[in-house]
């Protein structure tokens, strides 16, 4: 059993890299030939399949569609531009704007609401928007991590964990991962200064985006805020955060629906990533099989190998094996299979978990950065920028993700060490 999982799992991981267009059919056939073949019982899918996570990433979807059709984005870029003084600090704000509504709102969903504003604003001043787009792309993939609904890895992470949304913020009485990623973006802004330090255009207000309808703003606050207050309730159900998500995503779209007729249902249950979704319920299963096989155990026990029982040194691989690991691969199933892994890993030391997950986070989240084909939102960035005519090559995209990315990882490694090594189990 143990050798048809492994190879199963090496089969799919192989298919996710070399027919990135269906991996949703991928995981979902190795799913199914697991409980065809009994390795996962048909009485364990219910159980296994993580469908808090599901409902939080379907209900958050669906608001930010509604969030982003209100024009309520663009408004709020809009005002940003009426207080810059230069296009060198317009680039540096966008991507710190990116990042602060990518904490909340998906990566890739950030850069399709914010691109347009940087190439807007290239064409009025007739420079290359190359600069501003890849760096709202890498921003939003470094915020990511920063919140519960961030992005899927955190809600992977959050699950494993049983973490609330608060718990990015304080943490078993110490800083959550958002000040993490807070002090990450910040030694950021001296590395965007020398990047885009040749960037001396001038700024001049323009006329403000309308907003067309204000609901999905307070739907996607009332989302943030039930969350938070959920984070104080003791001993609620699992799928908790779920239903919140759902709730506010289905009352909002029945209502704006009233509004504007039904057909803008169809429109916005497109725009539900349903491969994703499909992928990750795929994943459970395929997680869950590799565990009762012993494979979780072995890769755990060969981790904790490498590191020879020293956590600082085991630490030290996780985070940047992710980040090179992630500088390829998709971190969303990487994360998923390695959150076990890790938590395997800490059981074998005798240490608490806190320290290698939210290790294994900063780097599979950061590390997508290295690359263009790193993360999601940094291929809808160069394929925007395609579009308009601007072939991004890797070396154009690395010399702002590298150095992006290196200094980073570099503040989140050194701060979650900090911050989690000391927790007890």
């Amino acid at each position: 059993m143990k050798t048809i999982a492994l190879l199963t799992f090496i089969a799919v991981y192989a298919l996710l890299l070399l027919l990135p267009k269906y991996r949703a059919v991928s995981a979902l056939s190795a799913a199914a030939l697991f409980l065809l073949l009994r390795i996962v019982p048909l009485g364990d899918v219910a159980g296994t399949v993580d469908w808090n996570v599901l409902m939080m990433l379907a209900g958050t979807m669906g608001t930010v569609d509604l969030f982003i059709r209100s024009n309520m984005p663009n408004r709020l870029s809009d005002r940003l531009v009426a207080v810059l003084p230069s296009v060198k600090w317009l680039i540096i704000a966008l991507a710190l704007f990116a990042g602060l509504v990518s904490a909340f709102v998906d990566n890739v969903a950030t850069v399709l609401m914010l691109a347009p504003v940087g190439l807007a604003i290239s064409k009025k001043l007739n420079i290359s928007p190359v600069q501003p787009i890849l760096a709202i792309a890498v921003s939003s993939n470094l915020q990511g991590a920063a919140t519960l609904v961030g992005d899927t890895t955190s809600i992977l992470l959050g699950g494993h964990m049983g973490l609330d949304f608060m718990d990015f913020f304080a943490y078993r009485g110490r800083p959550g991962l958002f000040w993490v990623v807070q002090a990450g973006a910040l030694m950021t802004v001296p590395v965007m200064l020398f990047l885009f330090r040749k960037e001396k255009g001038k700024l001049y207000g323009a006329a403000l985006t309308p907003v067309t309808d204000y609901l999905p703003t307070w739907l996607l606050l009332g989302t943030v805020l039930s969350l938070i207050a959920a984070s104080f309730i003791p001993n609620k159900p699992e799928i908790t955060n779920g239903l919140i998500c759902m709730t506010f995503f289905l009352a909002g779209l029945a209502a704006e629906c009233g509004r504007y007729g039904t057909a803008l249902a169809k429109d916005v249950l497109k725009a539900i990533d349903y491969e994703t979704l499909a992928l990750l319920a795929g994943l459970f299963l395929v997680i869950r099989g590799i565990e009762r096989a012993g494979i979780i155990d072995d890769l755990s026990h060969i981790i904790t190998g490498m590191g020879g029982g020293n956590l600082f040194l085991t630490y030290t691989i996780i985070v940047w094996a992710s980040v090179l690991i992630s500088a390829f691969v998709d971190n969303i199933p990487y994360t998923a299979t390695m959150l076990p892994v890790v938590g395997g890993v800490a059981t074998a030391l005798g240490v608490d978990q806190t320290v290698l997950c939210f290790g294994l986070l900063v780097g599979a989240t950061l590390g997508g950065n290295l690359t263009p084909v790193g993360a999601s939102a940094n291929i809808a960035a160069c394929g925007i920028l395609r579009r308009e005519g601007y072939e991004v090559s890797a070396g154009q995209f690395m010399r702002i993700g590298v150095p992006f990315t290196l200094t980073a990882v570099l503040t989140g490694y050194v701060l979650c060490w900090l911050f989690y090594a000391g927790l007890g189990v």
